[in-house]
């Protein structure tokens, strides 16, 4: 597949309240996507203390509390929020003696640490390779972010960040381990800001859903950052100069002891931004999050929030656009299924359905520019490619999904890939631009006469044939994850492609494999009276072991679109006939 992909760690969530359910009082979807393989994996657990707490959901490894997941009153999941939770300072410093700073007129001499590690060496043993650390009052000097080069020459940049003496983290989810509603979950996150660079969405039995971006964020106040942004900061803050895998930091003059993040009477340690000003909504239909800003938790009530914290009024990811239409259509009873509202069943065919909103704006679009090539030849990176093959192929690919026996899907992902060439979706040539008044359906209306498409498309045709896939290939001869020797097909898609359940495809090892996308997966409904129903799985399955009978068990689940039914109380628990007790010592 083309080279552009989605590499960092996100996810979905939506939580619906009492007015967008049917049979119960709210539901939860919790989709977290992570790599599926290595330290951040996602490991199922229930941790009870009798009278104290019961909570069931998923972890990070190593982690004593459950992350993501629900307890008799409460479900909750997170998603990466768009704030930058570190900030730059530019400090000058004298070209003679670059360990020495300029603040508020005097020089000052940075702090070093002399750090040894062992380092394996081609022959196989260990040597020490030692290096110098050198820090200025607003913390360590650091020469490039997110591979980008930072020289240190007249100046040079400290980074800060909020989470390096965090360790509160462990109190936020204990605590919201044992939540009772969603205004006990908005306390915890104001009073601990233990959360890192996290949003909040839960549903309470109650029938609240809430979104929350209440977390550990710099004090950067829009007043702050007009006074203290360097000229390249206010580019980077405001995304007017948006560089490859940079978030919107801000670089802040610190040859003024004032530039400093300020301290906050309401904030829970120096440094940090009011929790009372960070963005929460509450409602009875429905909030979520796809890794946008919180602008439209809910379209409905768009909030408002320090800069610091993501944009307003800008594109939204086809993922967002969605999850919204998705929650819509479905509590309006206009997206083809029985009935209005949520219930476990259409919440996971809907996550399930694996549909493209790429493909939806796109495809017919893409189909009309196929077929209006002349001679169906196009002439790109010095190959001549007939792309008229490709036309029936999208044309049949009606359903815009990526479940496993779709066809057309892998020749559109791949187009799509081409066509963004790690692009903004804004960028694109459509006739309909971006409309902030309009923001889950605009832009849209691909431009048919645009070069742009042909040769896409044509980089496509072309790279599935030098790769020996037939362009009507269903997905499942080409997607596929490995276990113990088996290759198990798997539906879904690139985020980027508007799919909710994310799955990357990639090399793991020199062979193809899955390294990213739907984890853990939770639905939970909540009723006026009796325990959380809930379905899970696990998509990589629960264990690494390839001895182990769960090396494979819920990621060949998760291929056929099954799930597990959760058992909470004690009652369910030793009702299982699988059930094995272990007292330890």
């Amino acid at each position: 597949m083309a080279e552009s992909r989605e590499r960092a760690m996100g996810s979905n969530a939506l939580a619906v309240g009492s007015q967008g359910v049917s049979g119960g009082t709210s539901m939860l979807l919790a989709n977290p996507h992570f790599p599926w393989q290595g330290k951040n994996r996602m490991w199922q657990s229930q941790l009870t203390i009798p009278g104290k707490v019961n909570v069931s959901g998923a972890s990070l490894l190593g982690f004593p509390a459950v992350n993501i997941g629900y307890n008799e009153n409460v479900a909750w999941s997170h998603t990466v929020a768009t704030v930058a939770p570190f900030g730059l300072f530019d400090v000058q410093v004298d070209p003679l003696n670059p360990t020495t700073y300029l603040v508020d007129g005097a020089w000052e001499q940075m702090t070093s640490q002399r750090v040894e590690v062992d380092v394996r060496q081609p022959d196989g043993s260990l040597a020490k390779v030692g290096r110098t650390l050198w820090a200025t009052r607003y913390g360590p000097v650091t020469t490039a972010i997110q591979g980008q080069d930072l020289p240190w020459v007249v100046s040079a940049h400290a980074v800060r960040d909020v989470n390096m003496h965090n360790l509160r983290a462990l109190n936020t989810w204990f605590r919201l381990d044992q939540a009772d509603d969603v205004h006990e979950v908005v306390d915890i996150l104001e009073t601990t800001q233990g959360v890192p660079f996290f949003n909040t969405v839960a549903s309470d039995r109650t029938g609240k859903a809430l979104y929350a971006d209440i977390q550990a964020v710099p004090n950067i106040t829009d007043e702050h950052a007009r006074s203290c942004l360097t000229l390249t900061g206010q580019l980077l803050f405001n995304q007017t100069l948006r560089l490859p895998n940079v978030p919107p930091v801000s670089i802040l003059d610190g040859k003024r002891s004032a530039c400093d993040w300020p301290d906050d009477p309401d904030a829970v340690a120096p440094g940090l931004l009011s929790p009372k000003v960070q963005p929460r909504l509450i409602r009875n239909d429905f909030v979520g999050n796809a890794n946008d800003s919180p602008w439209l938790a809910n379209p409905e009530q768009p909030l408002a929030f320090p800069r610091v914290m993501g944009d307003t009024a800008a594109p939204r990811s086809l993922r967002t656009q969605e999850l919204i239409l998705t929650a819509r259509k479905r509590i309006d009873g206009t997206d083809g299924l029985l009935g209005k509202g949520f219930t476990p069943q259409t919440m996971g065919q809907l996550l399930f359905a694996d549909n493209s909103r790429a493909a939806d704006l796109a495809l017919d679009a893409t189909v009309t520019m196929c077929r209006n090539v002349p001679l169906g030849l196009v002439l790109v990176d010095g190959n001549l490619v007939n792309v008229s093959e490709a036309c029936p192929v999208l044309a049949g690919w009606k359903s815009h999904d990526y479940t496993t026996d779709s066809r057309g899907s892998w020749l559109f992902a791949n187009y799509w890939a081409y066509l963004l060439g790690g692009q903004g979706i804004e960028k694109l040539p459509w006739r309909v631009p971006f409309d902030p008044k309009n923001p889950v359906h605009t832009p849209n209306s691909l431009d048919t006469g645009s070069s742009a498409l042909r040769n896409a498309l044509a980089r496509a045709v072309h790279a599935l044939r030098t790769a020996g896939i037939a362009l009507n290939a269903p997905l499942s001869d080409v997607q596929k994850v490995t276990r113990g020797g088996e290759q198990i097909p798997i539906h879904g898609s690139l985020g980027q492609l508007g799919v909710l359940n994310v799955i990357t495809p990639g090399q793991v090892g020199g062979k193809f494999d899955i390294i990213f996308g739907s984890s853990f997966i939770q639905r939970v409904r909540f009723t006026a009276d009796g325990p959380p129903q809930a379905l899970s799985v696990m998509a990589y399955s629960q264990s690494a072991d390839p001895n182990s009978p769960h090396y494979a068990d819920q990621t060949t689940l998760f291929s056929a679109g099954g799930w597990v039914t959760d058992r909470f109380t004690e009652e369910q628990i030793a009702a299982s006939p699988a059930l094995q007790i272990e007292v330890l010592d």
